[in-house]
């Protein structure tokens, strides 16, 4: 099968979340002709106006790109698909990793103009409320980047996606991560995360949050306890059996990373390129399952 195209069965899943057709005004292109080349964009990272002719004007189809970003509709067919797995599966959830990788940015991603008020209101789909003010581009080491936060199953698929610009730390964006998860899932699982996330205070949120969790302590705060001499306290509970599956995240950046777009960040918004990579993500999350 054409690696842009879609699968009868996902389809049957995405077209309930889609949008209907218009009532006025000229009528849209087919829906799954305009997704498939979206999702061809994406695969192969090439500009929106080198989009082959057969899926319609290249204006129209990043406009409904932009649209439906705006919308939420991708995270809404992203929920949609990962409640519609079969009941044998519903364990795979019971381990959850979290991780980021990050993504060079590209020089004409950091084109976008700085959020500024608007004299009169805005078209819906031009308004991007969701739109952190620094699009989610940071400079570190290499230059303009980007990070993809998720939260990903023992299948190395990703549950939830979020970003933020190259220099911001881990452990901040754990909180959004894990709320879009228990928003879609009042599963319980189990966390597992590197030391990046060691902090003494996420320990105390995630035990408050009744979060069963796997993470390794950092060396400082190691040689710190056991300064303390008899005071020093118990360490946190580490299993390395348990943590020796934190592997699948590494993984499931392997998975998106094929996509060139999201490999590479080509947008301009945070809210398009992050529609990009769930985009991604309901290929894989499908794709892996069947």
């Amino acid at each position: 099968m054409r690696t842009h195209a879609i699968s009868d069965d996902l389809w049957s899943l995405i077209v309930a979340v889609l949008p209907a057709g218009r009532r006025r005004g000229r009528p849209w292109n087919d829906h799954r002709h305009t997704l498939e080349g979206i999702i061809w964009r994406y695969r192969t990272g090439s500009p929106w106006c080198d989009l082959p002719e057969h899926f319609g004007p290249w204006q129209s189809v990043a406009e409904r790109h932009l649209r439906w970003s705006v919308d939420g509709i991708y995270a809404r067919i992203f929920a949609a698909i990962a409640s519609d797995l079969d009941a044998e599966d519903a364990d795979l959830g019971a381990l959850l990793s979290v991780d980021s990788t990050s993504v060079r940015a590209y020089q004409h991603a950091a084109g976008a103009r700085p959020r500024a008020p608007h004299r009169g209101d805005l078209s819906n789909y031009k308004k991007y409320l969701d739109e952190p003010d620094d699009h989610a581009i940071g400079r570190s080491r290499g230059g303009l980047t980007t990070k993809i936060h998720a939260l990903t199953d023992q299948l190395c698929s990703p549950v939830t996606l979020a970003l933020s610009a190259g220099q911001a730390g881990d452990n901040p964006m754990l909180w959004p991560l894990l709320a879009a998860r228990c928003s879609n899932s009042y599963a319980p699982f189990h966390l597992l995360a590197d030391k990046a996330y060691s902090h003494d205070s996420t320990r105390a949120q995630l035990r408050r949050l009744k979060i069963a969790h796997t993470i390794p302590e950092r060396s400082d705060q190691i040689t710190r306890r056991k300064a303390k001499g008899r005071n020093r306290g118990r360490p946190p509970g580490f299993s390395g059996r348990i943590y020796k599956h934190r592997n699948t995240v590494e993984r499931s950046f392997n998975r998106l990373k094929h996509w060139r777009a999201v490999a590479t960040c080509y947008d301009k918004y945070a809210l398009t390129y992050l529609s990009g990579a769930t985009l991604a993500a309901i290929i894989t999350y499908h794709r892996v399952r069947n």
